[in-house]
């Protein structure tokens, strides 16, 4: 439910503009107001868990998530969605880290715990794709505000069942790095309002500049809080380890595109294609058929093959189908430029969620579970924030530099243009995201096959 809430409003972004009046880049924060509250505080939230608690945590979490679906669900105005979708993504940030956790400490390292990443990656990847479907349905059978009220018997049926299939974990004694918490989330958030306000407003202007100014300065004393914090939110000691820290790199990168392949897809199915919300988020679903399919093979070729084979097969296969996506033009139809590329694509990914998040977590001790577990969620939204907002940026640019461009034909021809123009041109980025993904598991990673237990010689007793 989690992370299909990050992309189940992509379908509904048409509605949602026309109904309450969101300017062309400012609808992005639709997205970004959800990924930069859960990816930010989702740490807090996995700290939270190991300190109060993760089956009390993760039901407040869900509570949470569950009103700010309702209320949002009533909105009458932009600023009143995006509050709400704000505080959808805290409820996530508290939620998400917690169920990851408890993964982690209840499957032992081995053959169990890889089927269960198997699934959760499923879950996790498969989630972001089917969103669009579900979306597609609900905008499309009843309205827009349906993508939130649908959460709520979800999370009343959670709530119900948690205390019946969870057990309450022993509480660790420690303190809430809150400094750290909220300097980190303002510093992104600054960083990408400065793309934003550059895709609409131009890199000269004066807020553009502020923002980014203001972002670094407050990540910079992100950074110097932690390396002084007595129990920092991000023990930088996790770090140290290069296979850990280039997994959550490569997550961050691969990310950056995927969302940004969902957000530009969406918008060009239906405003140049004309595919309905139902048809658009159909569209998506051989993809997450693929997806779900490929996250379960790759578990299982796992203890065969090893992490590493399948990583670079997966980011070589991303990278495929993003540079494929930037051929998109407004004669591009679904079947000859779409769907091959967005196969390629979920096949590629699939195992690549599985084993970063194996990489990411591979001997981590009890007491960093509920860090490195929120880590590896932190990079997936910051990336799908940042990657987004730095993907509408290069859209905003290369839409206007289109439109000085005339086409031969009627004024939807014109429109249709500029939009595969802006489309393309944010396709290209997101490839050179897919590339460093794969640069980065080829040359940073080097996973090792687990190592096999060592016959036992059987010893001859004597007479």
């Amino acid at each position: 439910m989690v992370v299909l809430d990050a992309t189940v409003v992509n379908i509904a972004l048409p509605g949602i503009q026309h109904s309450l009046h969101f300017s062309a880049t400012g609808l992005s924060w639709v997205v970004n107001a959800y990924a930069l509250t859960f990816g930010g505080l989702m740490l807090l939230g996995g700290r939270a868990g190991d300190i109060l608690g993760r089956r009390r945590v993760f039901m407040f979490g869900i509570g949470l998530f569950t009103l700010a679906s309702l209320v949002g669900g009533f909105a009458t105005s932009s600023a009143w969605l995006l509050i709400a979708r704000a505080a959808q993504g805290v409820g996530g940030a508290i939620a998400s880290p917690t169920a990851l956790a408890l993964i982690t400490s209840n499957f032992k390292e081995g053959r169990e715990r890889t089927r269960a990443f198997g699934i959760y990656a499923a879950v996790s990847a498969g989630g972001s794709s089917l969103g669009l479907v579900v979306g597609g349905m609900l905008t499309d059978w009843a309205s827009w505000r349906w993508v939130l009220f649908i959460n709520v018997p979800i999370g009343i049926l959670l709530i119900a069942l948690t205390p019946r299939f969870l057990d309450e974990t022993e509480r660790r004694p420690g303190r809430f790095d809150v400094v750290g918490a909220v300097t980190s989330t303002a510093g992104i958030a600054a960083v990408v309002y400065g793309f934003i306000r550059a895709a609409s407003d131009g890199w000269s202007d004066s807020l553009t500049m502020v923002a980014f100014v203001a972002g670094v300065v407050l990540l910079t004393g992100f950074f110097a809080i932690e390396l002084r914090a007595n129990q920092p939110i991000v023990p930088l000691r996790l770090f140290k380890n290069r296979n850990r820290a280039a997994a959550y790199a490569a997550r961050l990168f691969l990310v950056a595109g995927m969302f940004g392949m969902f957000f530009f897809l969406t918008q060009f199915l239906q405003d140049v294609l004309g595919f309905s919300p139902l048809k658009a988020g159909l569209a998506f679903l051989p993809m997450t058929a693929g997806l779900f399919v490929a996250a379960q093979a790759a578990a299982r070729l796992l203890p065969k093959v090893g992490a590493k084979p399948l990583m670079i097969v997966g980011a070589a296969l991303a990278t495929g189908g993003m540079a494929w996506l930037t051929q998109i033009s407004a004669g591009t139809s679904y079947g000859a430029g779409i769907l091959g590329p967005m196969m390629l694509v979920g096949f590629g990914i699939a195992p690549l969620f599985v084993t970063l998040t194996l990489a990411a977590l591979a001997g981590v001790e009890p007491k960093d579970a509920g860090a490195a577990s929120g880590l590896v969620n932190v990079m997936q939204q910051v990336g799908g924030s940042l990657g987004l907002s730095v993907l509408v940026t290069v859209f905003g640019t290369a839409s206007r530099n289109a439109a000085k461009h005339p086409v031969a034909g009627s004024a939807l021809d014109q429109a249709h243009h500029v939009m595969a123009a802006g489309v393309s041109s944010a396709f290209t980025v997101a490839a050179i995201c897919a590339g460093a993904v794969l640069l980065l598991v080829t040359f940073a990673i080097s996973m090792k096959p687990a190592p096999q237990p060592a016959p036992v010689e059987r010893v001859e007793q004597p007479a």
